[in-house]
């Protein structure tokens, strides 16, 4: 009998910045890879991997079970990040309802391995201490309605461990940042408007961080190491955004951005938002959620990583450094062509 490990795995949502990462590591490692993408996916970040590409939908169960049959191991990355929607739906849809689709294809075909990148977002907030995964949910009332798709999604994924036999792990992952950041994600453009001296201001805010090729690290050891119907906190530093972007300015020999106020930027979000609604605009970036998520998360333990998956972190200063490598590498490639 074959083990999960020598079976096919498959990649949902590869074509994004955390799969296209697990991908990679799992190619480096000989794995028979196996990745669901859209038709109209940008597969960029894939380009040259030994992968066998499936066209479905996370909306489609049919195209979702023949993605996975035959899997030993599914590793889950498919997220609608969208969090400036005025008409959510789209958020419920694609967060929960794909996931929800793709358990039931698990089950049916008999993965053995269901690995699901979920986010810090649906942990509980510890005013006095680092956040444990064993913080319940505390702030409801001041949760965004992208933060509640999260937070369904995993709660639907640990009782589907609990009721249902999901063979699943659940990774609450930080804000990540690193090479291969094709999009690039709005945390890691940011970073490299920073360092190219573009990025004038920044909120007076931080957040726990953590790099991307360590979040593909921790997936892999999940898969081996991980108990079923767990979730494991996937965060390296809490670092303020003053000692951040400073370091990713002096990579280039730029003066860091002008901190920001947070009581400042909520006014200024507040009155924003009421313009918006007034004109009758929608999807706006500009909000006082998005302020408070700037801030909303502080230390984060990750010991219950350390222990149980083996998983050892890189320093903050490397992922900066070979974040803002990358980038100026790509912008001097596409300069030159």
């Amino acid at each position: 009998m074959q083990s999960p490990l020598e079976k096919p795995v498959l990649v949902a949502g590869a074509s994004g910045f955390v799969g296209s990462h697990v991908a990679r590591l799992l190619a480096a490692r000989g794995r028979k890879l196996r990745v669901l993408l859209r038709k109209t996916s940008n597969a960029e970040a894939l380009r040259g991997l030994p992968v066998e590409v499936i066209h479905g939908d996370v909306l489609d169960p049919a195209s979702l079970r023949l993605a996975m049959e035959g899997c030993g191991s599914v590793f889950y990355n498919v997220l609608d990040p969208r969090f400036w929607l005025t008409d959510t739906t789209p958020l419920r849809r694609n967060n929960v309802e794909g996931l929800v689709n793709a358990m039931d294809a698990a089950l049916a075909c008999g993965v053995e391995r269901f690995i699901f990148t979920s986010t810090m977002g649906t942990l509980g907030l510890n005013p006095d201490g680092p956040v444990t995964e064993d913080i319940p949910f505390n702030w409801r009332d001041r949760a965004s309605a992208y933060i509640l798709t999260r937070l369904e999604a995993e709660t639907r994924f640990l009782s589907y461990c609990r009721e249902q036999g999901l063979p699943g792990v659940a990774l609450c992952v930080a804000n990540t940042y690193g090479p291969e950041d094709f999009q690039p994600t709005p945390h890691g453009g940011a970073l490299w408007q920073t360092a190219r001296g573009a990025m004038k201001y920044a909120l007076d805010a931080g957040a726990p961080m953590v790099d991307i090729r360590d979040v593909a690290e921790a997936a892999v050891l999940a898969e081996a190491h991980g108990r079923i119907g767990e979730r494991y906190i996937i965060a390296n530093e809490f670092i303020s955004n003053r000692a951040f972007y400073a370091m990713a300015a002096a990579e280039r020999g730029n003066p860091p951005p002008k901190l920001v106020p947070l009581r400042l930027a909520y006014s200024i979000a507040w009155v924003a938002e009421r313009i918006f609604r007034l004109l009758r605009r929608k999807d706006y970036l500009v909000s006082t959620d998005a302020v408070f998520l700037s801030n909303a998360f502080q230390r984060m333990d990750n010991g219950k990583a350390r222990r149980e998956l083996h998983w050892n972190p890189r320093p903050v200063a490397e992922t900066v450094r070979d974040a803002v490598a990358w980038y100026a590498q790509r912008e001097k490639a596409a300069g030159s062509s």
